[in-house]
């Protein structure tokens, strides 16, 4: 049987060049990098590099790079710590169609008294700039847009974003999750506070991430406890990830334009194919502005679980854009604030390819899909 992998903003594999790099800190270079000893000076030294290597991925300083456990604990240090730093006079503006990663610790804010801004979304998933202007018009805000959707791949004009915060005097942090390495992203030209990645989306491995602070950000101290990383995150470094996340971000940065040109034209033909054979259905999101790695496609009339299950039965994996809760099928919250219609909205699936993907996964999907939809509409009492 196919095994092919087209769930890449799910997570994605290691690359082979990042597990030859963190091999050596498992065996030999163990030691405590805090330690003042040989075994832990000749490891320190590795910690720099690989934040060398991150900064330079998104246009940063090094010193202006924190490495944290995950992406959702980056967005947490970045929205929890301005808050705690700023006050309750600050109002937190986020958006509809942001990671629960995002979106969890704003209610979680609102709940404990700050006031709560979620702006909404058009059909094509893109955000009114006049909107986010009205919101920031004379109250001191923290703003936490994402860059790229990690469901539709929808990108944000984050630097007209970012000119709007400032101009306000707001605090911008922007979960690039998914848009680093995927897309040129330079900190140094676009005018945000914070931002957010994730080793596990870039083919490094779980359980590593990193967050962007500019110089002169206030930030709350998230993790309390030892002096690592400058004060901002307590606890002994894990190393031999922090060396992967370097190692994933280098690559991805030599890989950019095969991103940005071979992958979009995967994504491209797999879209197009699709939507050449199969009928009734419909693409979500702005086609003009989004991830080259990330198409999802609604199939009307039938549920997005049922497809998935006849896909992995043939080697494909990808995701729907719906969950199944207690037994009740709910659209994601992203299609949902799109308005996408009730008979498309239950039948979206996420494609999200990589470097790693071939022509022949492409076709191989194009060829199949035709007569699972068929099959799957001869069963669906929406369809006549």
């Amino acid at each position: 049987m196919k095994n092919i992998y087209l769930d890449n903003n799910a997570t994605s594999q290691v690359a082979p060049e990042v597990t030859e790099a963190m091999l050596p800190f498992f065996k030999d270079l163990w030691g405590n990098p805090s330690s003042m000893h040989y075994f832990g000076g000749q490891v320190r030294k590795y910690i720099e590099t690989a934040r060398e290597q991150v900064a330079a991925l998104i246009g940063a300083d090094p010193s202006e790079i924190v490495f944290t456990g995950c992406g959702t604990e980056s967005d947490n240090m970045a929205i929890r710590g301005a808050a705690e730093a700023m006050g309750r006079d600050m109002q937190i503006v986020t958006t509809k169609v942001e990671h629960l990663a995002v979106l969890g610790p704003c209610r979680l804010l609102k709940e404990h008294g700050f006031d709560l801004v979620e702006l909404g979304v058009d059909p094509s998933g893109q955000l009114n700039l006049p909107d986010l202007r009205k919101t920031l018009s004379g109250r001191p805000s923290i703003v936490s847009i994402m860059w790229a959707n990690n469901e539709t791949g929808v990108v944000f004009p984050i630097d007209e974003i970012a000119a709007l915060t400032s101009n306000a005097g707001a605090i911008l942090h922007t979960d690039a999750v998914q848009a680093a390495g995927k897309i040129p992203i330079n900190v140094r030209k676009t005018p945000l506070n914070m931002l957010s990645i994730a080793g596990h989306k870039l083919h490094a491995p779980k359980g590593i991430g990193a967050l962007y602070v500019r110089k002169g950000t206030r930030l709350a101290t998230f993790m309390v406890g030892g002096h690592q990383e400058n004060g901002r995150r307590g606890g002994t470094e894990n190393v031999p990830y922090i060396v992967g996340l370097g190692r994933a971000c280098e690559l991805a940065a030599a890989h950019m334009n095969r991103e940005m040109t071979t992958v979009a034209a995967l994504r491209d033909r797999l879209e197009n194919g699709l939507l050449a054979s199969c009928p009734d259905t419909m693409v979500n999101g702005d086609r003009s502005h989004r991830l080259p790695n990330t198409s999802n496609i609604s199939f009307q009339y039938i549920e997005g679980e049922a497809i998935l299950y006849h896909l992995s039965d043939i080697g494909v994996a990808a995701s729907s854009g719906s969950a199944c809760t207690s037994g009740s099928l709910e659209p994601s919250h992203v299609i949902r604030a799109m308005g996408v219609p009730f008979t498309a909205a239950h039948g979206s699936i996420r494609f999200s390819l990589s470097r790693y993907n071939t022509m022949d996964d492409v076709d191989y999907v194009v060829a199949h899909m035709p007569e699972i939809v068929k099959r799957l509409r001869a069963l669906s009492p929406f369809v006549k």
